[in-house]
């Protein structure tokens, strides 16, 4: 992928990731379970240390996973570190349930692009003709597909 443009481009669309409420309690939860079984009712230092590593061991796992951006631009496509200059962007189209169940299972090409987490319900597919990239389409998560298309402003795949 060609690198990024030092260019200042205006951004049409820009979202992010982030990990819901009930992610955040569970991570916790689970740092508090596994600390708990380290401690075991001990004293002195193997009382607290536990806690003190896998609390935010866990929270840091979290805010990782709320990092990730999708973007676009006037010149290409980002999500996360990954983008792509528009110009070889073809087509795109927003995935309903049945249909992104079968692209991120018995249809998914072994090349594509997948960057999609379970609590972002939105799905789109946007194909691409790079002759450099054997890469046939990115599968992205987001939670306003139709605004995401908006902005990118391209036509639906012609049918099979």
């Amino acid at each position: 992928m060609p690198s990024r443009s030092t260019a200042t481009s205006t951004s049409t669309y820009r979202e992010r990731w982030t990990v819901p409420w009930w992610g955040w309690t569970g991570a916790l939860a689970v740092a508090l379970l596994m600390a708990a079984e380290v401690h075991l009712g001990y004293g002195g230092l193997r009382a607290w240390l536990p806690y003190v590593i896998c609390v935010p061991v866990a929270l840091i796992a979290v805010a990782a996973l709320s990092r990730i951006t999708v973007a676009v631009t006037d010149d290409e496509l980002q999500v996360d570190d990954a983008h792509i200059p528009r110009r070889f962007l073809i087509a795109a189209e927003a995935l309903d349930p049945e249909a992104r169940r079968e692209a991120l299972g018995p249809e998914l090409d072994p090349v594509a692009f997948v960057v999609h987490r379970p609590w972002v319900r939105g799905l789109v597919r946007v194909y691409l003709d790079d002759p450099d990239d054997p890469t046939p389409y990115w599968i992205i998560s987001s939670r306003r597909p139709e605004a995401l298309l908006a902005a990118l402003d391209l036509p639906l795949p012609a049918p099979e």
